[in-house]
């Protein structure tokens, strides 16, 4: 094909063969770059997803709720294969809070299908304080409220598909933890605890994990659960 030069040539240069090669090269790049799919409200729901369902029980009611969350997985078969949430579904026989579990199962599942970072969602719901008080959970941990545990349902999904990376004390912390664990429990008789806590009689809540695992050791509160220190 002619091409026509109807400007004065200011330079010119001899395109060499690995010249060819790296801009096909990055041709080719662009055009799988631009075949990745990344999640957004346009994606369609296929006709089977992979679910988890996570079941919460409270004091605050005599049956429990069965929380599902169904995963898509995006570029199956590639290199940028990903799971992602799609949708959540909250069951119970416990008729009293249809109303908002309904509300906040869609509002929830219409986040997750917008795509984007979407694990806001989980310092959200676990702010949300119940009027009335919250109640501790089997070992020992904190729930202001059964959104906040609907949160926690959430953060443990996302910690398992990948999206949320968990924090856990590093080797040496958790070795100087297991070493202060056996001094104390050696120091006292072990006995029941109450809700089944793992954690030592007296132990006061954690501000950082919401457990009942802060002890005296050494002078100083720390943490059994996460390793919080007011030494550290």
């Amino acid at each position: 094909m002619a091409i026509k030069i109807d400007q004065k040539i200011a330079g010119y240069s001899v395109l060499k063969e690995e010249d060819l090669e790296t801009d096909a090269g990055l041709e080719q790049a662009a055009a799988q770059e631009s075949n990745i799919v990344q999640m957004h409200e346009k994606v369609a729901r296929p006709e089977m997803l992979f679910g988890s369902t996570y079941k919460i029980t409270t004091p605050l009611s005599d049956h429990a709720l069965y929380v599902t969350i169904n995963d898509i997985i995006l570029n199956q078969g590639t290199e940028h294969e990903v799971r992602r949430p799609f949708e959540v579904f909250i069951n119970s026989k416990n008729m009293d809070h249809f109303q908002w579990i309904v509300a906040l199962t869609r509002i929830i599942s219409a986040v997750f299908r917008k795509g984007g970072d979407v694990t806001f969602l989980v310092e959200e719901l676990r702010s949300v304080f119940d009027p009335s008080g919250g109640y501790f959970k089997k070992g020992g941990k904190f729930m202001p409220s059964l959104v906040a545990e609907i949160g926690d349902v959430i953060y443990c999904h996302l910690v398992m598909i990948g999206m949320i990376k968990e924090e856990e004390p590093s080797e040496h912390q958790q070795k100087i933890l297991d070493e202060k664990r056996e001094q104390f429990e050696a120091s006292i008789k072990m006995k029941d605890k109450e809700h089944g806590s793992e954690f030592p009689d007296g132990a006061q809540l954690c501000k950082k994990c919401s457990t009942k695992a802060v002890i005296q050791m050494d002078g100083c509160l720390t943490c059994l659960n996460c390793g919080d220190s007011k030494c550290s």
